[in-house]
């Protein structure tokens, strides 16, 4: 009898858990929005989910450390007037979070490390540009201040948060995209579309330099990410309506490398991709489970690792960056389950023996700092992210007040404050913004002296109260 004989990889053994009930956040009224983004975003300072909210769009952004019930009461971030599709954490400063609504704006935020004591309403910046509901947010892996954004207009826009210009924006799509993800420097993106096809995309270029038609032939929505080494992994359904994945070559997408299939469930599967460990989580909406695979140069290509269990289905699906790891405890990967009522951190890790930090498991992994200037991205430049280590752990930097985060993340410049009309994307002209600008000036005027007056009037009434002549 022949011996069968076993892949050896290091991740045979990945092991998933739920953390203990108390660490998890409890009383979460999660979004009922029928769109298939993943709810939850997570870096190592913060929890963000999109919420239900009275009046429009609301995100409760949550520090990590704030487990267990969360207060009705806590303050949310309320600045779109519709429902909040999708949101996602800058990768270069992680009390920036930029998000996309039904009110066809993206908004910029600053969260603050301090819990606050009211609704943030402000965001830094709003861009205006799409004429129907923003979907997808994505920030540029190394540069600083770029965010894309797409929409139901079948627009994408790539954006200077520092200033709220749009710098470029392509409409290559026929029909709705489903999704974008950026390639590891950000020199290029891929995108799925309703129209079936499966884009690489030059954005500087303006061009669409590979495209393929019907990776996966069924009519279901698809997902497509880049691989570390520039493949790209896909998922979607077969013509009879069974999940699927697959992983193409762009320079050559006539054949798949590897294409396999899964099961006859009917979520859209979302892949959380990890380029160091070079394995890819699926977690499939409505699912309980939560599959794993790993990405090899060798046959089948797509290893099946295993698949974590548990009884309640999965409403969506944060993914914590690798610098907000506990390396100690040789954890090399964190989900965040969205349940019902509830956020639940589940960690992958790796059963050592020894205490000593892994190296094998913890090779240098991309860090807050931008590896280019939103100018140098535009011009041409392109650089891989700057990598720390994680031997020593990842302590997060505190939190910048707005000025200096204005230098030092949203712009090196003052950034001169822009109208722009609310669908279209293009500036009103100066003679009507020096017209609102009179205008709003002679009405602060006004504010100030009918207050004056008013400040006068109760100091006169106090000084009466204090001679004792009221």
């Amino acid at each position: 009898m022949s011996r069968r004989v076993v892949r050896q990889s290091k991740f045979r053994h990945v092991f998933g858990q739920p953390v203990k009930a108390d660490q998890a956040y409890e009383d979460i009224r999660v979004s009922k929005v029928t769109w298939d983004s993943s709810f939850c975003t997570v870096n190592p300072k913060f929890l963000a989910i999109i919420v239900e909210s009275s009046g429009g769009g609301a995100i409760l952004a949550l520090p990590l450390s704030k487990t267990g019930r969360v207060d009705k009461n806590y303050p949310l971030v309320v600045g779109h007037t519709g429902p909040v599709l999708d949101i996602d954490w800058c990768p270069h400063n992680d009390n920036i979070l930029a998000s996309g609504s039904e009110d066809c704006t993206a908004m910029v935020w600053q969260i603050p490390d301090y819990t606050p004591v009211r609704p943030l309403t402000e965001p830094i910046v709003t861009l205006e540009g799409h004429s129907k509901r923003v979907g997808i947010v994505s920030w540029h892996p190394t540069a600083r201040n770029i965010l894309l954004t797409a929409g139901s207009d079948n627009l994408i826009i790539i954006w200077n948060v520092g200033t709220g210009e749009p710098l470029l924006s392509m409409d290559d799509h026929p029909d709705l995209i489903y999704n974008v993800s950026w390639n590891r420097n950000g020199s290029l993106f891929c995108t799925t579309c309703k129209d079936k096809k499966v884009r690489v995309i030059d954005p500087r270029k303006r061009e669409v330099i590979a495209e393929r038609l019907t990776p996966h032939e069924g009519i279901r929505p698809m997902r497509a990410i880049f691989t570390r080494n520039g493949n790209i992994f896909t998922t979607g359904f077969t013509r009879m309506s069974q999940r699927e994945l697959g992983l193409w070559d762009p320079t050559n997408f006539e054949e798949p490398i590897a294409l396999q299939e899964m099961d006859t469930s009917n979520g859209v599967l979302l892949p959380l991709y990890d380029c160091d460990t070079n394995i890819v989580y699926l977690c499939g909406k409505g699912d309980s489970s939560i599959r794993y695979f790993e990405i090899t140069d060798e046959p089948p290509y797509v290893h099946y690792l295993s698949t974590y269990s548990s009884k309640e289905p999965q409403r969506g699906m944060g993914f914590m960056p690798k610098r907000g790891l506990d390396v100690s405890k040789c954890e090399i990967a964190r989900l965040y389950k969205l349940h019902e009522r509830k956020c639940e951190p589940i960690q992958m890790t790796v059963p050592r023996k020894s205490d000593l930090f892994q190296d094998d498991l913890y090779p240098d992994t991309a860090g807050p700092e931008p590896a280019l200037e939103a100018e140098d991205w535009l011009e041409g430049k392109d650089s891989d992210p700057v990598l720390i280590s994680l031997r020593d752990g990842y302590v997060p930097a505190k939190n910048r007040e707005l000025k200096v985060v204005k230098k030092n993340i949203l712009d090196s410049r003052p950034a001169p404050r822009r109208s722009m009309s609310s669908c279209d994307g293009t500036f009103a002209p100066q003679q009507v913004m020096f017209e609102k600008l009179v205008e709003e000036i002679q009405n602060l005027k006004a504010t100030v002296q009918s207050q004056e007056k008013r400040i006068c009037d109760l100091e006169n009434k106090l000084s009466k109260f204090t001679n004792g002549t009221a």
